[in-house]
């Protein structure tokens, strides 16, 4: 029974992975500019900078 819990969960877990737009792609770009910058990471706004602000 755990073992079947653990499979459903980990499946769960990439599905949702699976959701989030590919960075640096015109959605993810849409997306970020919707977040607050303060809660941006220093990855995400290096990457915003690289394929969002200087196309």
């Amino acid at each position: 029974m755990k073992k079947t819990i653990l499979c459903v969960l980990c499946v769960m877990s990439f599905g949702l992975a699976a959701c989030a737009p590919e960075v640096g792609s015109e959605a993810w770009c849409k997306k970020l500019s919707e977040k607050p910058k303060g809660d941006w990471s220093a990855n995400e706004a290096k990457e915003y900078l690289n394929s969002c602000a200087f196309k």
